[in-house]
């Protein structure tokens, strides 16, 4: 791993399987652990962000539930009782080290609207600068289907890249990813593709939603940011203490070229609006030439949307290669599709290659 010189800017990712004991309880003594780690990194001048789940599973030990429900109107009412006692929890180790924390609850519309991007940005940096410690979770009693991230994984890679942070830490109650033909622990990858997203493996606690894919595909888009991401187990003593030092207690993933903010926006915090089909001339001179998409090589769009909208770009095969912000609506790029002009739908300034 790299020099811990590096890490400035940690954001740590604790889902269920660590907020929660084996009777899916309240772990105040692992959180205590946890939060004097952090403490400690604070102490030395680190900047931590904790991305905690745990709100379901607090509300359902408050309401003697054994069994998570599956509607979502139920669990959002759970999230709200148990937002309570999980934050309460957290105020009660940090007290302990004088420490301030915050609460930011988030849903998908505060990344996919890029002006409250911008504002949970502002935000969060002003928090940090205030020294305290965010403390952010899915805010589950006003999301929906729609909004809704799904799981805390994808949510701590967004935030990471949100705050353009130096690592992606994600805490979880095994050791790193294993290889599943030797079951042995594997240190270093380079590349998250499709064979390291085929060792993952299902969550298995009523408490988990994730699972290993998730935290994979989650550790895929912050590298793809050029953040470097650790999977490590929060039961290791000292383990935050020892990535941020630059060890490795689990797996550590290699970060991609760093993206221009804006770009990384694009790539995975805007959600798509549509579809442009292009021809294979169009693909080329987006993939290879670093061309913006011109109307000309426009097959046939999909989906309804306005100028200024992030939208998928794909291929005569109907696979999605791309992500830009497009200069005209759909009804306007229908109008001038195939047509040789100069106009430029997106520019390339405002395309990522996916």
């Amino acid at each position: 791993m790299k020099s811990n010189a590096n890490f400035k800017r940690l954001v740590i990712k604790l889902g269920s399987s660590i907020i929660t004991d084996k009777d899916n309880r309240f772990d105040s003594d692992l959180i205590k652990s946890i939060v004097a780690q952090v403490s400690y990194l604070a102490d030395e001048g680190k900047e931590i962000v904790i991305v905690s789940s745990g709100a379901i599973a607090c509300g359902l030990e408050i309401l003697h539930l054994t069994k998570r429900p599956k509607e979502l109107v139920e669990l959002s009412a759970i999230a709200s009782i148990g937002q309570i006692a999980l934050m309460q929890g957290y105020r009660d180790c940090f007290s302990a080290s004088n420490k301030q924390i915050a609460q930011v609850l988030l849903t998908w519309d505060d990344f996919d609207n890029r002006k409250r991007f911008l504002n949970a940005k502002k935000t969060l940096n002003k928090l940090l600068a205030h020294k305290t410690v965010p403390i952010i979770n899915e805010n589950d009693s006003i999301s929906t289907e729609e909004i809704k991230f799904g799981d805390n994984d994808r949510l701590s890679a967004l935030v990471a890249n949100l705050l353009q942070a130096d690592m992606l830490v994600i805490l979880t109650d095994v050791d790193g990813l294993y290889d599943r033909k030797s079951g042995e622990l594997i240190k270093w990858v380079e590349k998250v593709d499709s064979g390291i997203l085929r060792l993952a493996c299902g969550a298995l606690k009523f408490t988990c939603v994730g699972g290993m894919h998730t935290k994979l595909e989650a550790i895929k888009i912050a590298n793809h940011a050029g953040i470097p991401a650790c999977l490590a187990n929060g039961r290791t003593k000292d383990a935050l203490i020892d990535i941020a030092a630059g060890k490795n207690p689990g797996t550590y993933f290699c970060a991609g070229g760093k993206q221009l903010a804006r770009k990384s926006w694009i790539a995975s915090g805007a959600k798509p609006k549509g579809v442009i089909t292009v021809d294979d001339g169009a693909k080329d001179a987006l993939k290879l030439r670093n061309k913006s998409l011109l109307s000309v090589g426009i097959v046939a769009t999909s989906g309804e949307f306005k100028e200024g909208a992030v939208v998928f770009i794909a291929d005569m095969e109907g696979s999605n290669f791309a992500k830009g912000i497009t200069r005209f609506s759909s009804g306007s790029i229908n109008q001038i599709k195939g047509k040789r002009s100069e106009r430029e739908v997106i520019h390339r300034d405002d395309l990522v290659i996916i």
